[in-house]
């Protein structure tokens, strides 16, 4: 059997004539072409006014709360279900993560659950779209615009998926997206901040580059600041990919749509919704398992790496992490859902260049797996 990855990129000739182009003429006339281009093009494919590139996610993250003024004894909401770099930059900037629930069936931010979490300290809510799922970003929206705060959303993941005839990216007063190795679009590392407000992006820029303005004086800084700067050669493999975005979202999206398929007759299973009227991206698929298997995720994990076969954990509670000690027993009475659908999901191997064969493979690796343990 060949070897299953869980992620990876595709490349091809189209990548390859874009970065060598950026390394024989990207240094001297065109230094940031293809950064400026990547910005300018995928912001305007999401409907947003700014493109601001940097050299992840999470310093996209960074940026827009620092911009936003977020400091010490500020509070923002995230969902208790996502990957730490939606959360960290709050502990950056001295304020607290207040973690809440997700929905059971989108596995994403619920509003009830953001609405009770509500103080006058709260500044900012961040909505992450899970492995290409998509909140109930207009009630979240709703909500936020009855507090006054800000809603800012975490497309890491989600790039290609569309709700409401509206593409993950465009909710919010800004979005961020990652191009870590093992997404959609890759520049091996990076991310991209997209916002409308002008004032607000000027604010990002200076923030970008060691607190110079764009354009003004050499060597003359205003503040002290990050360096949170992209590069052409980044940049030209990132453009390079979005030109390709259609094709790579449609592999993400059949990739899913097989694991449906092969697994339709398997009961009680979740695999990752598609909204009414929208798009799953689909950057991974989750399976969760239902309560009628003597399952967890540990266990599930550990019977298919014993049939040759990858699987990684859903993401674990935020608040049950030792980096926030002491959160878990304040949390999880407040985050059922959160706590109940992680103990018993995986995520499937979602590589690009996965084969047929091989989700075959894996699907009836899971079926054996379940078989064995129907209550």
């Amino acid at each position: 059997m060949s070897t299953i990855h869980m992620a990876g990129p595709s490349i091809t000739q189209v990548e390859m004539d874009a970065v060598i182009d950026a390394m024989t003429t990207g240094w001297y006339e065109k230094p940031y072409w293809y950064v400026e281009e990547f910005q300018r093009t995928f912001a305007q494919w999401h409907g947003r006014r700014f493109g601001i590139m940097t050299p992840n996610c999470t310093t996209s993250i960074h940026l827009i709360m620092t911009a936003l003024g977020i400091g010490p004894g500020d509070e923002v909401i995230v969902p208790d279900c996502t990957w730490i770099a939606s959360a960290a930059p709050i502990t950056y900037l001295g304020a607290t993560p207040v973690f809440c629930d997700i929905d059971p069936v989108s596995w994403c931010l619920r509003p009830d659950s953001v609405r009770a979490a509500l103080t006058p300290r709260t500044k900012a809510i961040v909505a992450v779209d899970l492995f290409g799922n998509m909140p109930d970003l207009e009630a979240l929206q709703a909500i936020a615009d009855d507090a006054g705060i800000p809603l800012l959303e975490d497309a890491a993941e989600a790039v290609g998926s569309v709700l409401h005839g509206r593409r993950a990216g465009s909710f919010g007063i800004a979005s961020f997206f990652s191009f870590h190795r093992t997404k959609t679009i890759t520049t091996g590392e990076g991310g991209m901040l997209l916002l409308d407000d002008e004032a607000l992006a000027a604010r990002c820029m200076v923030l970008r580059d060691h607190g110079r303005k764009p354009g003004g004086a050499m060597y003359v800084n205003d503040e002290v600041t990050y360096k949170y700067m992209p590069f052409n050669l980044q940049a030209a493999l990132g453009w390079a990919q979005f030109q390709r975005v259609d094709e790579l979202v449609a592999i993400k999206r059949n990739i899913l749509q097989a694991y449906r398929e092969a697994l339709a007759d398997v009961p009680d299973i979740q695999l990752n919704p598609e909204p009414e009227g929208g798009v799953n991206g689909a950057w991974i698929t989750g399976l969760v398992i239902g309560r009628s298997y003597d399952l967890n995720k540990a266990r599930m994990m550990e019977q298919l790496a014993a049939l040759g076969l990858p699987s990684r954990p859903f993401f674990y509670p935020l608040s049950s992490l030792p980096a926030y000690p002491g959160m878990r027993e304040i949390y999880e009475p407040r985050n059922p859902v959160a706590y109940d659908i992680s103990s018993r999901s995986i995520n499937l191997p979602g590589a690009m260049n996965l084969l047929p064969e091989q989700i075959g493979q894996m699907c009836e690796g899971i079926r054996t797996v379940l078989a064995e343990h129907r209550r």
